[in-house]
């Protein structure tokens, strides 16, 4: 698995991070986040809101975000719990990082059906393009981490992208990858053999008229 997160000197954490305070648009989200939840029930709201605060840092740093402690508190006390209550469901959900990470955080799953299925290859196309586990490049361009099961075994291996997954992969379908998000292009997502969701390769065999159409087979079947 990846180092432990280099998390900035808490001075400069502060500096930085001490006056936020959610923009116009996210205030809006905000509060229709906390709309959802019953008086009395706005630690509910804890994890909706700590995406958008990571969203917010990401947009104001150009990176997939992060949340420094400062921006934890300040949702701590919009929902009003203490800060150890908001701290403990950031740092249970590997979905929020904790430090830093560049513009496209790439998530490696090194769990079994992943790694039987040529994990190592997947990690060997980034390694080759400067990407080490745990660190972001100098260009702050990619963090690279190992991570566990990222549930799409029937199409491995995959990576996690920031908010998009990339399925079936190699090592030169991976290295295509990267070489497109450095050229500031989007690659399209999901599995890079062609196949739709986790059909067989080659396509479905079976129900095959539900791939387009809610078919109905209870005539058929009768």
């Amino acid at each position: 698995m990846a180092e432990a997160p280099k998390i900035p000197d808490e001075a400069e954490t502060r500096a930085r991070w001490g006056a936020f305070a959610w923009t116009a648009e996210n205030a809006k989200k905000a509060t229709e986040i906390l709309g959802r939840y019953p008086k009395g029930r706005e630690q509910s709201a804890s994890l909706p809101l700590l995406d958008l605060a990571q969203r917010q840092v990401g947009a104001d740093t150009q990176t997939q975000g992060w949340l420094p402690v400062p921006v934890i508190e300040f949702v701590a006390r919009q929902i009003g719990v203490p800060y150890m209550r908001v701290y403990e469901v950031a740092t249970f959900y590997t979905m929020f990082n904790m430090a830093p990470v560049g513009r496209y955080h790439v998530q490696v799953c090194g769990t079994t059906p992943c790694m039987l299925g040529g994990s190592d290859d997947v990690l060997a196309a980034c390694k080759n393009h400067g990407l080490i586990k745990g660190r972001t490049t100098p260009d702050g361009l990619f963090t690279l981490t190992e991570v566990e099961c990222l549930g799409a075994c029937a199409n491995a291996p995959m990576v996690q992208i920031n908010d998009d997954n990339y399925e079936d992969l190699d090592y030169d379908r991976t290295t295509a990858i990267l070489e497109l998000l450095a050229q500031g292009k989007a690659p399209t997502p999901g599995s890079q053999t062609g196949r739709r969701d986790s059909c067989p390769a080659g396509g479905p065999t079976s129900l095959k008229e539900m791939v387009d159409d809610n078919h109905d087979y209870r005539g058929e079947w009768a």
